[in-house]
């Protein structure tokens, strides 16, 4: 990946989650993880990453994430990863974002994590 600046109104946030025993990067990866960088202000999720087996399997969940509203859209974010992903570690992706999301309300309410 190129080198990318994130402006001044991002923060990082990382959503982890237990993998299950059926799942390849089990193997690799004691704990899946989800880093956003969101817009603190808007709560745009401006970029995404992941721990996955493969590099498609990454990208396309980028692309489920990126330009969702985290602190509005996590409802709307849960639907689309029900609906479209179905890797073995859907779950896991699920309470990594649950959690990212939790984590950025807690700092918009001047909260620490």
């Amino acid at each position: 990946m190129d080198n990318v600046e994130y402006g001044p109104s991002t923060i990082l946030l990382t959503g982890v989650s237990k993998i299950s025993k059926d799942d390849p990067i089990s193997s690799s990866f004691e704990v899946f993880f989800v880093s956003l960088v969101v817009d603190r202000e808007s709560g745009v999720i401006v970029d995404a990453t992941c721990n996955t087996a493969r590099d498609m399997t990454k990208e396309f969940i980028r692309s489920l994430l990126v330009q969702r509203n985290l602190e509005t859209g996590i409802e709307e974010i849960v639907g689309e990863v029900r609906s479209r992903f179905f890797g073995l570690v859907q779950k896991s992706l699920l309470v990594a974002l649950k959690e990212a999301h939790n984590r950025f309300l807690v700092l918009k309410r001047g909260g620490k994590v």
